[in-house]
């Protein structure tokens, strides 16, 4: 990922953040089968490893734990918010007209090792801690032990456990850090009018930060 020091977020608290808030990630992979990629929700351990370790789980029926091999190196991308940028919501535009459209986005990139757990255990634990993590806003939280045990039983036999130690967590941050401060503020500002609040407030943030120059 092209990263300009002005977009980079240094923080591994951050992008640990941005992926226990957005856990649909995109895994992918370069198997025996060529590129793949695969919409997956993630539990990440913070604790384990110097960077975090990932864990998930496939459908016994995609092929995707078959066509890579424990130690392949993998992507996950994580998306937290994004937004058209219109060049008429910047101040400066209606000055000198030397703006052009954009995008701005935050998102997380963890480069990993995979490994495939296909048994029983890893799978069985997985799922819970997955579960255990949604469904603790519930009023009644849903358990494993909810349902029979000869159909949860069955069900775990249909899928196959991931496991991914993070390498390498590079985070982007793309919030018109590269303009005027009046200008992060107009766009963020009309973005909030349009509802789109999570990277308005975003960019707000960032223009109270010091801006640095492109």
């Amino acid at each position: 990922m092209y990263v300009p020091a002005h977009f980079e977020e240094p923080s591994q608290d951050v992008l640990h953040g941005l992926i226990e808030s957005h856990p649909l990630g995109v895994l992918i992979t370069n198997g025996a089968s060529g590129l793949d990629a695969n919409h997956i929700p993630f539990d990440l351990d913070r604790a384990k490893g110097e960077h975090g370790t990932l864990y998930c789980h496939v459908a016994r029926n995609n092929g995707v734990w078959q066509d890579v091999a424990t130690g392949d190196e993998v992507l996950v991308v994580f998306r937290s918010a994004d937004a058209y940028i219109s060049p008429n919501w910047y101040p400066s535009k209606h000055e000198f007209h030397k703006q052009v459209p954009t995008w701005n986005y935050i998102v997380a990139h963890a480069h990993g090792r995979i490994t495939v757990h296909d048994d029983e255990r890893h799978v069985r634990r997985n799922v819970a801690k997955l579960t255990h993590r949604h469904e603790a806003s519930q009023p009644v939280p849903w358990k494993m032990g909810d349902a029979p045990r000869e159909f949860t039983d069955s069900m775990l036999k249909a899928i196959v456990a991931l496991e991914i130690e993070i390498t390498r967590l590079v985070g982007k941050a793309k919030l018109s850090q590269n303009k005027e401060k009046r200008d992060i503020r107009g766009a963020a500002e009309a973005l909030n009018a349009l509802g789109e609040q999570k990277i308005g407030h975003a960019m707000i943030a960032a223009a109270d930060r010091t801006v640095r120059k492109r």
